[in-house]
């Protein structure tokens, strides 16, 4: 008997969002609450934040035993272009029915459907790392977690050279951050490769103005906002104190969730009021990209300890030559790459021509130079990849020699790619 036959992948309706909601804290090993008034609660706040035609679950008889669901958006392209995207959340299978086919089912109905939206690319953020690759998903950006030690280090005179006369930092309210934070981060994220669109509902769960049914409350942070001299919003530091005192000396951290600058100038500002803040002796940065310059910022390096580095965002190409297209390469160039996709989406062979100003890529019947998965495509689409080190691991198979070196200097770009949000 076939295994998948009692098992049916469709669309969730409004009555059945509480219920999905609990099954897919069943699915992230969170023991639900199953009251009345929580289901009440996630019903009314999924409503809110899901699009249901985008929202699937796996039915055993009347019993959710799968979630799955994407949001629409763009996502950032090197070059300052923006793409049409995917984003992939809320995925869990419960564990009564794992290797039943239950993944592979709504991930393809949920890529059929974004494809056919036009949209260019799907992304997600990988729990465990060997699963997605199979669906044509490769990591494409990454961030790195540093701690400063305060008492041997200090701001460099250079880093600080950067502020500007007039520019001021002022402590505002979790609602003021919330009218003022959208335009500081949308002009982020046009700039920033990798970073993508918030949605309406970010802002306020964020600063827990609002918060999640059923869930770990949001911890309160305070929010230091950058101006210019003109008084323009151009930057923003969110972060929250573990306090500290050893005999009544104090050694308190200062947990930086998020920096977020469009300018060198608000950059320099916020690091420096972080460093200055009462009590601190040391800073936990957070999620930085991960070839963050942080350490050049300080006067002593060594005193800024990298703790960790981690991929982030996966990307699957879902419309080669709308993305390659799209986006800057380092150095002009021509490549024919031959991309191979077991889902059939992205197979096929395309000429990519690019540089600083643009690109051109669409399919073609000349002889590939390169042969590469769509996964390490993903890998190389926002800048932050390797070709040559993929190519040493077999993700790329060079046909015409000096073909990994040239896709090597046109696709990396000087900064890392950086999407710092979670979704």
């Amino acid at each position: 008997m076939d295994i998948e036959s009692d098992i049916d992948i469709r669309n969730v309706t409004e009555d059945e969002l509480s219920a999905w909601g609990l099954a897919m804290d069943v699915g992230f090993l969170r023991v639900p609450d199953y009251t009345k008034e929580i289901r009440a609660q996630w019903g009314d706040y999924l409503r809110e934040v899901v699009d249901i035609d985008r929202t699937q679950g796996a039915f055993d008889g009347a019993a959710i035993v799968g979630t799955f669901r994407s949001w629409p958006g763009e996502i950032a392209l090197p070059g300052g272009a923006s793409v049409p995207m995917s984003a992939v959340t809320n995925v869990t299978v419960s564990a009564t029915h794992r290797r039943r086919g239950l993944l592979t089912r709504m991930m393809r109905a949920d890529l059929d459907a974004s494809a056919a939206r036009g949209e260019a690319m799907a992304i997600l953020i990988a729990a465990e790392y060997n699963i997605y690759g199979r669906f044509g998903f490769g990591p494409a950006t990454d961030y790195s977690l540093y701690r400063v030690d305060l008492a041997h280090a200090r701001l460099t005179d250079a880093e600080l050279a950067h502020k500007e006369p007039g520019g001021r930092i002022e402590l505002v309210s979790p609602e003021t951050m919330t009218e003022l934070g959208p335009d500081i981060h949308e002009e982020f994220r046009r700039r920033t490769p990798g970073a993508i669109t918030r949605r309406w509902m970010w802002w306020p769960f964020y600063t827990a103005v609002r918060q999640r049914p059923g869930g770990k409350a949001v911890d309160h942070r305070f929010y230091a906002v950058y101006r210019d001299p003109a008084g323009v919003p151009t930057g923003y530091l969110a972060y929250r104190i573990d306090e500290q005192w050893d005999d009544f000396v104090p050694k308190a951290t200062l947990h930086a969730d998020q920096l977020i600058a469009n300018s060198r100038a608000a950059e320099a500002a916020l690091w420096e009021y972080a460093t200055q803040v009462d009590y601190v002796v040391r800073i936990h940065a957070g999620e930085r990209p991960g070839d963050d310059l942080l350490p050049q910022r300080f006067t002593n390096p060594r005193a800024v300890t990298w703790d960790s580095a981690r991929d982030f965002v996966w990307v699957r190409l879902l419309d080669v030559p709308a993305v390659l297209g799209a986006r800057t390469y380092a150095v002009s160039g021509r490549l024919v790459l031959e991309v191979e996709d077991a889902m059939g989406y992205a197979a096929g062979r395309y000429v990519l021509e690019g540089g600083p100003e643009g690109a051109s890529c669409a399919r073609t019947d000349e002889p590939a130079e390169l042969v590469l998965g769509v996964d390490a495509l993903g890998s190389l689409s926002l800048g932050g990849g390797s070709a040559v080190r993929l190519a040493e691991a077999g993700a790329i198979n060079e046909l015409i020699p000096g073909a990994v070196a040239r896709a090597e200097v046109m696709f990396r770009t000087a900064r890392a790619p950086w999407c710092p949000d979670w979704f």
